[in-house]
């Protein structure tokens, strides 16, 4: 129905004056805007002028009879519903006004009661139409504006800096941005379509693909991500999401490439320096320390203020070594030489050496081995000493004079297991999330006379994920901490 036409307009076309003041009065209190024609020709002229949305048509008139003007009607107006009034209420009458499109008729004389029903049944079926089209429209509006929204978001993916491609769950892509193709050296022509492999031939990056491509849905808190090189010194770091539908199946995957080279040469540059400095501090640190030694077993010296002094400088020793391991850990110059070795024996070691600076503090240090022989790790000796020496010195400064720590040995899930735990200070909930990144120290009025450089633990976080194994943490405050490493074993 057009627009303009008022679904409240009704047109009573009759030769009788009684019944059409009677009708427009009925009609008028329903609620209805009422016009009237006598004759046929005047009726379409009212159409013509001011569009009706029902006709109320008495098929004997005087010149142009009700069935000519419910031709004309349905030749210009299909859309108008038309109800005839006829005082000739014959089947015939009534088969040929509906095959010409007539929607319903009153027989005369009717009453009131009769005209309001055929009448509101007419004016429900107008408001259905009505309802249809405006749902038509909006439906077309919706596609219109969905068509753009799409031209839209083509342009803005286009014009990311950041290298983005999806693909569907066979790990075919099939979108990509100029930027994607740009990072990774690709020709600028080169059309969506293939396999990721085809664009791509990193084992890794394709790897990450196709799992999140496939039954990678699982709900992320973060997206997972791969660095990989490129020639020229060029690095790229990718980060992926599953795309899931309504009912939670994979409909593919989205990946964004974003170069870090920048990034690494910075992190390069930074180790060079840590490591320049330290060595630079080392040398003369070391010397002066040996001196205060020397200089405090004379008599006559302030023994308080040389081992200040003293234990100043070993703090500041530590802290060097500290620097120097995390750059060689930076620059991959640590955990490279793998060699199966044996934890037990190593643990044992490890225990010995440090045990003293737990008798100095009248605490407890144990080791506890399984009864079954513990298959050997293959990893860097070093590093290993490295990773427990930390954890145990840790928990020795930690816990209080005359306090107990345990070192287990254990093997679960072909994996060798390592618990460092105490019974110390321990530490808030909040804080765990912490401990491991550098320089973070937990400071209360326990710990705040602790010495140390705020390194040990990232070292040691840095280490085992080096050595492909985990690293975990449960404390309470006042009732000690547990560190446990896991380590993958070797086959037996």
């Amino acid at each position: 129905m057009d627009k303009t036409v008022d679904p409240m307009h009704i047109l009573v076309i009759d030769d009788e004056q009684d019944l059409r003041d009677g009708s427009k009065r009925i009609l008028t209190r329903m609620g209805f805007r009422v016009s009237t024609a006598a004759r046929g020709i005047d009726g379409l002229q009212i159409i013509d002028s001011d569009p009706v949305a029902i006709v109320l048509l008495d098929l004997k008139m005087p010149g142009m009879d009700g069935m000519e003007v419910l031709e004309k009607i349905k030749e210009t107006h299909d859309e108008i519903i038309v109800v005839v009034i006829t005082g000739f209420a014959t089947v015939e009458t009534a088969i040929k006004a509906m095959k010409m499109g007539a929607y319903d008729f009153i027989p005369k004389p009717f009453d009131p009661d009769h005209l309001r029903i055929v009448v509101r049944r007419a004016h429900e079926r107008v408001q259905l139409r009505h309802e249809a089209a405006q749902l038509e429209k909006d439906r077309q509006r919706t596609l219109a504006d969905l068509d753009v929204e799409k031209s839209r978001i083509r342009t803005i993916v286009e014009a990311l800096p950041s290298g983005v491609v999806v693909t569907d769950t066979e790990g075919t892509v099939v979108l990509m941005n100029p930027a994607f193709l740009w990072h990774l050296g690709l020709d600028a022509k080169l059309k969506p379509g293939k396999q990721i492999e085809h664009y791509i031939k990193d084992e890794g990056f394709c790897h990450m693909v196709r799992e999140l491509s496939c039954g990678g849905c699982k709900k992320r808190l973060e997206p997972p991500s791969y660095e990989f090189a490129l020639p020229n010194n060029r690095y790229l770091l990718a980060k992926g999401q599953a795309i899931a539908a309504d009912d939670d199946h994979c409909l593919g995957a989205v990946i964004i490439l974003v170069d870090i080279s920048a990034l690494k040469a910075l992190d390069q540059l930074k180790s060079e320096f840590v490591a320049k400095v330290s060595h630079e501090l080392r040398s003369p640190l070391s010397t002066i320390h040996e001196q205060l030694v020397m200089v405090e077993k004379k008599p006559t010296t302030d023994h308080y203020m040389l081992s200040r002094a003293r234990e100043k400088t070993r703090g500041l020793i530590s802290l060097i070594g500290d620097l120097l391991d995390l750059s060689r850990i930076e620059a991959g110059n640590v955990g490279n030489a793998a060699t199966p070795v044996c934890l037990a024996e190593l643990l044992h070691n490890i225990v010995d050496f440090i045990g003293t600076q737990a008798q100095e503090r009248n605490q407890t240090l144990t080791l506890e081995l399984p009864d079954t022989p513990v298959p050997k790790v293959t990893a860097d000796p070093t590093a290993l000493e490295s990773i427990f020496g930390n954890l145990i010195a840790n928990a020795i400064k930690y816990t209080q004079e005359g306090g107990v720590i345990a070192v287990r040995l254990n093997i679960r899930d072909n994996q060798v297991e390592v618990t460092v735990a105490d019974n110390g200070f321990g530490m808030e909930a909040d804080k765990l999330e912490k401990i491991f990144e550098k320089f973070y120290r937990v400071k209360n009025d326990k710990t705040r006379y602790i010495t140390g450089t705020g390194l040990g633990l990232s070292i040691v976080k840095s280490l085992v994920e080096k050595l492909n194994g985990s690293i975990s943490v449960v404390s309470k405050p006042d009732q000690g901490s547990s560190f446990t490493v896991r380590l993958p074993a070797d086959a037996a």
